[in-house]
């Protein structure tokens, strides 16, 4: 795992597009794993920006899979993350709808609804790029606190407090859905490359757990520390309680040009 401390948000969204367009650069047909949520957003709008300036990659050719997708919303809901990040990326970029992924949570379908998105990711190489987020009790995607390891894709229900959380997107915690489909742990050490971005001090926590703590069920976020190729970016606040900052720092600082991210 690879620890980059970083000074904000800004920072961190420069980079993290650096690392998003290296890759498009290098295969046109990457396959990128999406996070939705306010954290990842800044790197989104620094890569529409770049699009429009028209100085990053072409993104004709790359195929993207969303990490969750809420149950019982109808179709066309402006909450759904198949929407969301359609209106907050994709569409921007220019990448074909039907490139544009995310897990069935159609009523009808939802018992083999995890076994057929897992398919899809096979079918289109595996995820090379994964963009992540991470929540104040150490969930990553929708994998709560007790969450297996070697999780699939499946249906969860969400806990009051991660209901409370996404209140800000629905008007009041009654509006949020009980249920959603979310890529297991399992699902996402299977990605290539992993990247964790966490801002602000409300994340300093789970951050530490994550990174010093043991690898455990009781923060989910602690399973890229199994992951061959693991970038965790922080700004000043997040990475206030690591107890070994100082040395990620340092590490990071005498990182030799030639490394690829």
């Amino acid at each position: 795992m690879e620890l980059v401390p970083l000074a904000s948000a800004e920072e961190i969204a420069s980079l993290v597009a650096d690392i998003v367009e290296l890759a498009v650069t290098r295969d046109p047909g990457t396959v990128l794993g999406l996070a939705t949520g306010s954290t990842p957003l800044p790197t989104y709008q620094e890569l529409i920006r770049r699009h429009r300036a028209g100085s990053g990659p072409s993104w004709d050719g790359v195929t993207t899979f969303n990490l969750d997708e809420y149950v019982g919303l109808p179709p066309g809901h402006e909450q759904s993350y198949l929407a969301t990040i359609r209106r907050e990326l994709t569409d921007d970029l220019g990448i074909e709808p039907a490139r544009v992924h995310g897990p069935d949570a159609a009523e009808a379908g939802l018992p083999t609804a995890g076994e057929r998105y897992e398919a899809a990711i096979e079918a289109a190489g595996g995820v090379d790029l994964q963009i992540l987020g991470i929540g104040t009790n150490g969930h990553l995607a929708f994998n709560e606190q007790g969450s297996s390891l070697g999780s699939p894709t499946r249906i969860k229900t969400l806990t009051a407090q991660t209901r409370l959380d996404n209140a800000r997107f629905f008007g009041s915690p009654d509006e949020v859905p009980r249920h959603v489909l979310t890529q297991g742990i399992g699902t996402i050490l299977r990605a290539r490359h992993l990247v964790l971005i966490a801002t602000g001090a409300g994340k300093a926590e789970a951050v530490a757990a994550a990174v010093e703590g043991p690898v455990s069920a009781s923060c989910p976020a602690s399973m890229l520390q199994l992951h061959p190729h693991a970038t965790v970016l922080v700004d000043e606040a997040a990475a206030s309680r690591l107890e070994r900052l100082s040395y990620y720092a340092e590490v990071y600082a005498a990182k030799p040009g030639w490394q690829a991210h």
